[in-house]
């Protein structure tokens, strides 16, 4: 697995970007937008960017490091791990990445038929709420973005006053990996057996509220994401495939996937991983 270099680049801008936010002091009523995406100024342009880069070498995905702020985070998670994540055991059809039940999400919304389940977690999602909208508009800017040669996609779909186009949540749950067979990962498969328009991961937080950091920690013992995606490669034994990509994400970093991409959230053998993610339909 590799991990390609303008991310790598990234990763060290993000780096220095957690190390300022770890000196920010905020009061509860500045936690407005301008707080919940690390660098505003800057967003537009690294989706931008980055989009450049993963179409010259036909990916449908993006990872950015640390564009939540890592600081609001910090603020957001100690009454999910503490009070409000209760996961809901759901069945899937023939299962999601070969596992039939899944119980380590909690869900804040789901589709309207009530899949996965009829018993959304309402508190959760009021909680998460302005970070559920933020990621709306971020989705919605790299969505134009990456569709913009495409007439067929873009000739269809709504547009808001910025010439966004408009977009809905169909599903959204927080998942918390564990080493525990089963809890460990999300092995390979495509969001919404393809039948979403794409999706965003947000990487939460390490546990520091329930147990040590040393504890809960899970670096250096597996996670991240991979993506099968871009130019068609052959492999050692030959057989041919996309590109394997290997993300180490981190606290903040978002990564957004297009209809169909096959992705994983990696294996961890050690600590807790938390992840936020969303399902998003484009209105047409």
């Amino acid at each position: 697995m590799t991990m390609s270099i303008a991310f790598q680049g990234a990763v060290e801008d993000a780096a220095k970007q957690r190390q300022a936010d770890s000196v920010v002091k905020i009061n509860d009523n500045e936690l407005n937008e301008k707080n919940i995406v690390s660098n505003p100024t800057e967003i537009n342009k690294q989706i931008t960017k980055g989009v450049v880069r993963a179409k010259l070498n036909k990916r449908r995905h993006l990872v950015i490091p640390a564009a939540i702020s890592p600081t609001y985070l910090d603020h957001l998670m100690p009454s999910i791990v503490t009070d409000l994540f209760q996961p809901q055991t759901v069945t899937y059809n023939g299962g999601i990445a070969n596992i039939k039940k899944w119980s380590i999400s909690c869900y804040l919304e789901v589709m309207e038929s009530g899949i996965p389940c009829t018993n959304p977690h309402e508190g959760l999602k009021s909680h998460c709420l302005e970070l559920l909208e933020t990621c709306n508009k971020l989705f919605s800017s790299w969505y134009r973005q990456q569709h913009a040669c495409n007439d067929e996609t873009t000739s269809s779909y709504k547009l808001d006053a910025e010439g966004n186009p408009i977009v809905s949540r169909l599903m959204t749950f927080i998942t918390r990996y564990t080493p525990a067979p089963d809890e460990n990962a999300l092995l390979k498969h495509v969001d919404g057996a393809g039948k979403v328009d794409g999706s965003v991961v947000v990487a939460l937080p390490i546990d520091r509220w329930t147990a040590s950091e040393e504890e809960n920690s899970f670096e250096g013992y597996g996670g991240g994401l991979t993506f099968w995606d871009g130019r068609i490669q052959r492999s050692t034994d030959g057989t041919r495939g996309p590109e394997e990509i290997d993300y180490d994400t981190r606290s903040g970093d978002i990564a957004f996937i297009d209809r169909a991409v096959w992705h994983q959230a990696n294996p961890i053998t050690k600590g807790t991983r938390w992840a936020l993610v969303i399902f998003y339909k484009v209105e047409r």
